[in-house]
């Protein structure tokens, strides 16, 4: 297959929240541009989008998939990204490839909570959106309602142009305002005239000369109408709203012909800025050396790794090395494709605002930007949420310990919404993710893709200990059993320093009491301590120790002695000082409608959160709290219970506080029940 052409190039996304019909409207679209023989469905489990074991079993999207079609001249690639926001890292990464995006609402269901947060992410990045109202074939619609609240919340730029004549079961054809508004019916009738006057004002206001025409009441020909709504979609001043119902067909031609006229060219939006080799900015021209960045990742024992590109300048083909720009090391690829679901069809080279995917280079992830080792440029990092649930993760066998790090990076690899890694304090490894179904579901493809299986826990909170008041401590450790015996004598005190100043130690041993040579010993006997614990087998941080007086035997004293009169000295005067725990704070962002606010508030006090702030944006609450992370860990799950999926949360480490009391006790009961029974 040979080289696309830029101009018609048409790369769009599908987004959405989950059922809002993404896969299903793809797939119809593909086979009205004869993409494929026979429509799939998603009960089948036959559709080019889902086509992994996990969305087959599942009924719906999990993984971002690509197909392409040609139509009218145009070739089209078509994101069809998850809806559901434990997978959002997916969507993200389609939107990063896209130059437009298909907003798919769901006509009985509404605009739901994903569908407001894509949304957003779309504006973000400046992307042209159509809004696309599929499964208008369901009984009990109410069009314009649904019409009305689509401007109510994404704007006065959401205009409908392409509606039906008779929606519900018995749809059967659709009407473009502009050319026959009197063709509408029943209750959508009222839409026609009004619609068309504010698609004609939104497509007049992108030239001045064609707005003083219209407002004369002169003629506009077709073709300069068809040149002003393209400028105003790709400007977002207009946002096309369509209706469809992919499984009779109805709107499904129209669509694509309206795709294929007014979705933009790569060209038609600026090139990203990156980084050449002297650390400058500098912009691609497509006709520059050859550049690109990968937005998604996948990895396969089989196959091994698949990079998906997006092309910014230049032309590539598979005979030359590929260059990657981070780790400076050019990699002979495997082969050269365009995505179609779960094939790879082969292609000769690829071209400036293409998609396409490399094989078999491991050292890829998403991010990287590749291009020509003679023009080496660095594209920013592509921005992904942040995960938040985890849990600590251990092999099943002994055959899986072999294979589990190796598999867990790939999968790292693969999605940049999972993260692993080693928590320092508690030894574990972590893996964290978007949601508890992200990583149950990541785990499932763990076990199929890799043969990996594991055990899961919640990970350990990673408690620390602390002072709270000053206190003296005194240790004389002397052991005498035949021949040179032990000794050594510790005075020293202890206080609590400034919250994040660590630890400190100060000798002010005089005369002689401790011979300078076991000083070191004596700091050495309370590192130890500092690293196991004291009341609660938790590090301690944020205390000063001075020694200040002891003694030692001419023949008996030596490092040991003092190492371990200095611990036990040291645990004296911590039990003695106040000991407190400490445990770690996370800031929390949750959103979510105002109407659950009361059962929210409710929830964090009972999770001794704090809150310190709010804000409102439409039916929409932010609220901003700080919580213990003990007890957040379940939040997720919970948060999407009290909202019924609507809510969402973001979190970040904030600081360390005290524990209270109650839980410090019960804590250290757990502790010493532990070395009780370890012991």
């Amino acid at each position: 297959m040979a080289k696309r052409e830029t101009a018609q190039i048409r790369n769009i996304a599908f987004i959405g929240h989950g059922d809002s019909g993404k896969t299903t409207l793809v797939e119809a679209l593909l086979f009205a541009a004869k993409a494929i023989s026979r429509q799939g469905t998603i009960e089948d489990g036959t559709t080019v989008s889902d086509h992994t074991p996990e969305e087959k079993t599942r009924k719906n999207s999990i993984e971002l998939a690509l197909a392409h079609a040609a139509a009218e001249g145009r070739h089209l690639n078509l994101l069809d990204a998850p809806g559901y926001p434990d997978f959002i890292g997916e969507a993200v990464s389609a939107l990063y490839a896209a130059d437009a995006v298909v907003v798919a609402v769901n006509a009985l269901a509404g605009v739901m909570v994903n569908t407001r947060k894509l949304w957003q992410m779309a504006v973000h990045q400046k992307l042209p959106r159509f809004l696309v109202i599929t499964k208008a074939d369901q009984e009990n619609l109410d069009l314009p309602a649904l019409l009305t609240a689509l401007g109510e919340t994404f704007g006065k730029e959401c205009v409908p142009v392409v509606l039906p004549v008779a929606p519900g079961p018995k749809i059967q054809a659709v009407v473009n305002v502009l050319d026959k508004p009197e063709a509408l019916t029943g209750p959508l009738a009222d839409w026609a005239k009004p619609s068309r006057d504010r698609l004609m004002d939104a497509i007049v206001e992108v030239d001045d000369k064609l707005m003083e025409r219209y407002l004369e009441g002169g003629t506009i020909p077709p073709e300069e109408l068809e040149t002003a709504m393209r400028t105003a979609i790709a400007r977002g001043r207009l946002v096309p709203i369509l209706v469809t119902a992919a499984r009779t067909g109805a709107g499904i031609a129209e669509l694509l012909a309206f795709l294929v006229k007014y979705a933009p060219a790569p060209t038609a939006r600026p090139a990203p800025t990156g980084k050449d080799a002297g650390g400058q900015d500098v912009s691609r021209e497509i006709s520059g050396p050859f550049s690109a960045y990968v937005f998604k990742c996948v990895s396969d024992p089989f196959v091994g790794k698949l990079a998906y590109l997006r092309v910014v300048s230049g032309t590539f083909t598979p005979d030359v090395p590929l260059y990657n720009a981070r780790t400076k090391k050019a990699t002979k690829v495997g082969g050269l494709f365009l995505p179609f679901g779960k094939d790879l069809r082969p292609v000769d080279a690829i071209g400036p605002g293409d998609l396409a995917v490399v094989s078999k280079v491991e050292d890829l992830a998403v991010s990287d930007t590749v291009c020509d080792a003679a023009a080496p440029i660095l594209y920013p990092e592509l921005v992904f949420p942040r995960p938040m649930v985890s849990l600590a993760v251990e092999p099943k066998t002994r055959n899986d310990e072999a294979r589990l790090s190796v598999a867990l990076q790939r999968m790292q690899d693969s999605d940049p919404t999972f993260k692993v890694s080693r928590d320092r304090q508690t030894a574990e490894l972590i893996m964290s993710g978007m949601s508890t179904l992200h990583l149950d579901l990541t785990l499932a493809r763990l076990k199929r893709r890799f043969e990996v299986e594991v055990v899961t826990r919640p990970p350990k909170i990673a408690y620390q200990e602390t002072i709270t008041k000053k206190a003296e401590g005194h240790h004389k450790h002397k052991k005498q059993t035949g021949g040179r015996g032990q000794f050594g004598e510790v005075y020293l005190r202890i206080e609590p320093t400034p919250r994040g100043e660590g630890f400190k130690f100060v000798d002010s041993v005089v005369g002689g009491r401790i011979p300078n040579q076991f000083i070191p010993a004596i700091e050495k006997g309370v590192r130890d301590v500092l690293e196991k614990g004291v009341i609660a087998g938790c590090p301690v941080i944020d205390v000063q120790v001075e020694v200040y007086d002891g003694s030692f035997h001419v023949v008996d004293s030596d490092e040991i002695s003092f190492k371990l009169a200095g611990a036990q000295a040291f645990k004296q005067a911590f039990l003695a000082a106040g000991p407190a725990l400490l445990e770690p704070i996370a800031n929390v962002e949750i959103s979510a409608p105002t109407r659950c606010m009361g059962d929210i508030m409710s929830n964090l006090t009972s999770r001794r959160g704090r809150v310190s702030g709010s804000e409102s944006f439409g039916d929409m609450q932010v609220i901003k709290a700080q919580v213990p992370m003990a007890e957040i860990q379940t939040y997720s799950t919970e948060l999407r219970s009290m909202t019924g999926g609507e809510g969402s949360f973001t979190l970040e480490p904030s600081h360390y506080d005290l524990v209270p009391q109650r839980i410090t006790e019960t804590i250290m009961a757990r502790n010493k029940a532990k070395a009780e029974a370890d012991a």
